[in-house]
């Protein structure tokens, strides 16, 4: 009696299938899953294509010699050539001045006003509005900062799940969340409240501390939702 095959097996790439094939590809899991997930050889593949990363790791030995390796010598590996070896040498020198940039160029925010100082000069005379995310370290340090929307601010529209996107790919351990009322008063209407609800419920879940949502107001009145008590309950 033959084999009874699963209900899929007909079709000629199941959808299991593809995505599984998809995961296995350094360009998808770094997207889904982040740097850590690759190895150093997957991650000098994408920085110099073409399957160059296993012939680089054999010249320099470890990872910890690439600073060390002049660029003559990696232009000579092969299919390497001038290019793609000064490609690589500015990734390492970007690294290295990225762990040596000093604590002071990345704002501690540590107050709702530090964050204020940042945004406001970008929201305060808007005549639409928008929500823009601060990244934060384990020191709620600043790491980066991104306009996730414009329009409407409401549940229905503002998708937590995108308030949170690049925080989870920059691995920051908190977000602040900020919007703009064109209208000129910082006051925050029942659906801020709603969506600062649904953010705080989706940090926890996903270990991601949320740290206020900020409304400026045009001119740059402000208020933070968390020193009032809302949406943080």
């Amino acid at each position: 009696m033959p084999t009874q095959l699963p209900l899929w097996a007909d079709e000629p790439t199941p959808r299991l299938v593809r995505e599984t094939a998809a995961m296995e590809t350094p360009l998808t899991r770094l997207q889904w899953l982040g740097p850590p997930a690759l190895s150093s050889i997957e991650l000098l593949d994408l920085i110099l294509g073409s399957n160059l990363g296993r012939p680089v790791w054999d010249l320099i030995g470890a990872l910890r010699q690439l600073p060390t390796v002049g660029l003559d010598d990696l232009s000579q590996v092969p299919g390497l050539g001038l290019a793609r070896a000064g490609r690589l040498a500015a990734a390492v020198e970007l690294g290295r001045r990225l762990q040596s940039e000093p604590p002071e160029e990345r704002p501690l925010i540590a107050s709702p006003a530090a964050a204020v100082n940042i945004l406001r000069p970008q929201l305060r005379d808007l005549e639409w509005e928008e929500v823009w995310v601060l990244l934060l370290d384990i020191k709620n340090r600043l790491i980066g900062r991104q306009m996730v929307y414009r329009g409407s601010v409401n549940t229905n529209v503002v998708r937590p799940a995108e308030l949170f996107r690049e925080a989870v790919r920059r691995q920051a351990t908190a977000i602040l969340v900020a919007h703009n009322h064109p209208s000129g008063d910082p006051s925050p209407s029942p659906e801020d409240v709603a969506l600062t609800r649904e953010v705080v419920q989706a940090g926890n879940y996903l270990s991601i501390d949320v740290l206020d949502h900020i409304v400026i107001g045009r001119g740059g009145r402000w208020l933070s939702l968390k020193e009032k008590g809302l949406g943080f309950d």
